[in-house]
């Protein structure tokens, strides 16, 4: 809800869907920027002593936003309030795993639970559009910004009141040791950059439905559009945690994110909105895959005291995808139509598909791959082991 109301708000207030990606986009980057620190903190200190903070800054930074931009302030202020406002995104989804990590370590149950969360914040991604669009075009542009912040700070207290499932602290190492990032695994680094080729499809197919639903003369379709295409994955996810699979997760992000791709590829030729639901349903049945595939292949690369991290690393990732494809297809929206948006997630998913393909021996994780306490030096942790690509059972 935060980025879509950013870019309803701003784009009815400055007039432009370039400016309005470029706000969406600031607040995305700097969710990805301090995200993964948020996480590690979260490791160290718990989720509770970090989250109640996060949340009670993030209702304030909202609020100094939609009061900018309702008061037509330069851009750079927008920009100025959007970023604490990204930054205090709490990072639910990945406490939520780790707290699922920490419950289920080492069972088959895992990748059924990652999968019930992907079922769930897909369910969020269905509805908040169809809500921030509905509250922004028919009571008021800040509306949908402020239903956000207001079921963000209450959520997160919530959550954050529940500390019987919180997954254990883990303090700093000793003296004369350090701990290293999670993003010190390759493996970590490489599925962070195919989350960002996700992210590059939240963020145009957001931007550039609004801007095909106007051009359409209906600009309050562009949340039930939207909703569909989060609907396809919803769908798909808890299919996906029905199954036990037999391929190795390796192989299953693979095939997974390939399908992502040729989701993609038809959304830009796509004639009106009833053929773009349908595109967008079907290209949202291979997101919640790719996301529960992740989700369980970073979790099996670092070790409990870096969990948390690691799964803010990737939603990180999500989130400066988003910003970039919202910035991109909001440009391109502007200057060539909104069917040029569409090619943004093309662009976005090729390119980490072949990185993903290239470097897939990363994804395996090693004897001391998971390591991130090391005395002196970070521990290393590649993998060499090379998959092939198989098709889904």
């Amino acid at each position: 809800m935060l980025s879509l109301g950013i870019v309803l708000l701003v784009r009815h207030t400055h007039g432009s869907y370039g400016t309005a990606g470029t706000v969406a986009a600031v607040a995305a980057v700097a969710q990805a920027l301090v995200g993964p620190q948020t996480g590690r903190l979260a490791d160290r200190y718990g989720q509770a002593p970090v989250l109640v903070p996060g949340v009670l800054l993030h209702a304030a930074s909202v609020a100094a936003l939609i009061a900018l931009a309702l008061g037509h302030a330069p851009v750079w202020a927008l920009f100025a309030a959007a970023a604490p406002a990204g930054a205090s995104v709490p990072q639910i989804g990945a406490m939520v795993r780790a707290r699922w990590v920490a419950k289920l370590d080492g069972s088959p149950l895992l990748t059924t639970a990652f999968a019930f969360e992907s079922v769930t914040d897909e369910f969020t991604f269905v509805i908040g559009p169809v809500i921030a669009t509905a509250l922004c075009t028919t009571v008021a542009p800040p509306a949908g910004l402020i239903a956000e912040a207001v079921l963000t700070v209450s959520g997160g207290l919530a959550f954050a009141a529940q500390r019987r499932t919180a997954p254990a602290r883990h303090p700093r190492p000793a003296a004369g040791e350090r701990r290293a990032s999670a993003l010190a695994v390759p493996g970590v680094r490489l599925l962070a950059f195919a989350f960002l080729g996700l992210g590059s499809v939240f963020g145009a197919v957001q931007v550039s439905v609004t801007a095909f639903a106007e051009q359409a003369g209906r600009p309050g379709m562009s949340g039930t559009v939207y909703g569909i295409f989060a609907g396809g994955s919803m769908l798909a996810g808890a299919l996906y945690g029905m199954v036990s699979w037999k391929r190795s997760p390796q192989q299953r992000m693979l095939v997974c994110y390939l399908l992502l791709m040729l989701g993609c590829c038809t959304l830009w030729a796509l004639p009106n909105l009833a053929a773009l639901s349908i595109g967008g349903l079907v290209c949202g049945l291979a997101i919640a895959p790719t996301l529960i595939t992740g989700y369980t292949l970073v979790e099996s690369l670092v070790p409990a005291g870096a969990k948390t991290e690691a799964f803010t690393w990737l939603t990180g990732a999500i989130g400066l995808g988003l910003a970039i494809g919202s910035t991109a297809a909001g440009e391109l929206a502007d200057s060539t139509g909104a069917w040029a948006g569409f090619l943004v997630p093309v662009a976005g998913t090729g390119t980490a598909l072949a990185v993903l393909l290239g470097l897939r021996g990363l994804l395996v994780p090693t004897g001391d791959g998971g390591r991130t306490v090391a005395r002196g030096a970070e521990a290393p942790g590649s993998g060499t082991t090379h998959l092939t690509s198989a098709a889904l059972d």
